[in-house]
């Protein structure tokens, strides 16, 4: 027998003898909503990771804010870096607890594909000039099946999208890999937009609550570390996902304390109103010329509305195409005479 051709078959062999009898096994996946000729080295949620990896709204997080709008300073976290720092905590948690590593590492990798310019600025200017029902999940969720590769869609299978779709608020994942990835999701940004207020000033280490430095640790790492070891130890052997009590409630003060100093402090978010103005400027632009706006988004227009084509063109821009698109539309150029030119 040729190895390249039972390769697929050596991966699902090996899910079913090494992991948890929670663990969701590939083969045992919905599948996709078009057929895919299967792949002989990879399994089905490998080549969805792979397809996320690739795809155009992946390398557009580079450049889409985290917490600070389109910061100067290179070592700030965005959009991409968090999302990476996500999928290695969930890949963590998963493989401490013999669960689907592959599962959890696609869907950490698409949570985020749909996540507007500026962060959630972004997002709040498109439920107020869109849709209240405006969110940066479900707007991944779109992302993945209608918009990428020319409105194709990236053709994921059904576990891979419902965790991207599940990943955050009150909602559920309907496997325990994907319910991984929210708890990951959390556990990374709470961290690292501490290690940025830091960095900026925001706050310094000595403002966080020693009673919190005292359950979680005094740096990040150790703050990860034992995060992600109460997740481990309060899960293994179960059919759930959940954190350690003491963990979990000092865990959400620490989150509770971000959202008071950092993420409303005026010095952090003040130019968060400027950007929320910009967006919402840009789509009453667009949906008064929605024949400025890229084919795809035109083509859809007749049957989705060009209020929703236009909020598909926005939430995927980067920080700086939406500046540098706001500045072509209403700044004027400086004129040059010839001979300057």
């Amino acid at each position: 027998m040729n190895n390249t051709t039972c390769l697929r078959e050596v991966f699902y062999k090996r899910e079913k003898e090494s992991l948890s009898e929670f663990a969701f096994l590939t083969e045992k996946s919905k599948g996709r909503d078009r057929y895919l000729e299967p792949c002989n080295i990879r399994t089905e949620f490998q080549r969805d990771r792979d397809r996320i990896v690739h795809c155009k709204s992946f390398r557009r997080l580079m450049h889409k804010t985290q917490v600070f709008l389109f910061p100067v300073d290179e070592h700030y976290r965005t959009r991409l870096s968090h999302t990476l720092e996500v999928t290695q905590i969930a890949r963590i948690i998963a493989r401490a607890l013999l669960l689907n590593e592959d599962l959890c590492e696609a869907a950490a990798l698409g949570h985020d594909l749909g996540h507007t310019p500026f962060g959630h600025a972004g997002e709040i200017a498109l439920r107020e000039c869109f849709s209240p029902d405006f969110a940066h999940y479900k707007q991944s969720l779109r992302v993945v099946e209608k918009l990428e590769k020319k409105g194709e869609g990236l053709n994921l299978t059904y576990e891979v999208r419902d965790g991207i779709v599940n990943h955050t608020g009150d909602s559920k994942a309907s496997t325990l890999e994907g319910v991984i990835v929210k708890f990951a999701d959390r556990i990374a940004y709470v961290n690292h937009d501490i290690d940025d207020a830091i960095r900026a000033g925001i706050i310094s280490d000595d403002d966080i609550p020693s009673h919190l430095k005292n359950a979680l640790g005094n740096t990040q790492s150790q703050r990860i570390n034992t995060m992600v070891q109460s997740v481990v130890e309060a899960s293994t052997g179960k059919n759930t996902i959940s954190m350690t009590p003491d963990i979990e409630k000092a865990s959400e003060e620490l989150r509770n304390f971000l959202f008071e100093y950092v993420y409303f402090n005026p010095k952090a978010k003040g130019e968060e109103v400027k950007a929320k103005e910009l967006l919402i400027r840009l789509f009453e632009f667009f949906v008064k010329h929605p024949e400025k706006m890229p084919d795809l988004y035109r083509s859809m227009i007749e049957g989705e509305g060009v209020e929703r084509c236009v909020a598909d063109f926005i939430s995927g821009m980067t920080d700086r195409y939406a500046i540098e698109l706001f500045k072509d539309i209403w700044v004027p150029g400086v004129w040059k005479t010839p001979s300057e030119i």
